[in-house]
């Protein structure tokens, strides 16, 4: 990555700060070459949140990029893992995983996760559900599903018992994607 790589919207918009852009690439860009080992993790990556600026850099672009850079953490830690466990431990750990993410799972469609609290507004139900129904597709009978249509998930708005509380949904397909990349 090098600075200016990504193209900036009209000063009239609204885009991510170039210069926590810029930095952050170099820094990842620098963790990877020099191969220290858990310095920067997928998880790292994908948690990153940058400013909004006018005639910042193109989100679409730089999300893009994050989602590059995270799959290429995850496979240098699969590496890793591989290099110092073997195959075995490696099928074993996301086997693991797999387990405790398809206990949730298996709940009945509505009470996989906690409402939010009161009459916060929260992920509607049944679009959470519908995607949870392809995790247990992918689990049950291999139907192809990738850790990027994962993170490209969106659920409407609902408000009450016809929702779900954001967190624990969003920590839930994080760990669902480790798992995905994990598998890729």
């Amino acid at each position: 990555m090098s600075e200016g790589m990504f193209r900036t919207v009209s000063r009239l918009r609204s885009g991510y700060d170039p210069d926590e852009v810029d930095e952050f690439f170099d820094h990842a860009r620098s963790v990877y070459e020099a191969g220290a080992p858990g310095a920067l993790t997928g998880r790292d990556v994908r948690a990153v949140a940058f400013e909004m600026v006018r005639g910042g850099y193109v989100t679409s672009a730089v999300d893009a990029a994050l989602d590059r850079l995270e799959a290429a953490f995850v496979a240098r830690s699969r590496a890793e893992f591989l290099a110092e466990r073997g195959q075995q431990a490696w099928m074993e750990l996301l086997a693991d995983q797999a387990r405790t993410l398809y206990g949730r799972l298996t709940r009945p469609d509505g009470e996989r996760f906690a409402p939010p609290e009161g009459r916060r507004q929260g992920y509607d139900r049944d679009d959470v559900d519908d995607l949870c129904d392809r995790l247990i597709a992918y689990f049950d009978r291999g139907v192809p599903l990738t850790a990027q249509e994962v993170r490209a998930a969106t659920f409407a708005r609902a408000k009450g018992r016809a929702a779900y509380a954001e967190a624990p949904v969003d920590a839930f397909f994080a760990r669902a994607v480790d798992v995905l990349l994990g598998a890729e």
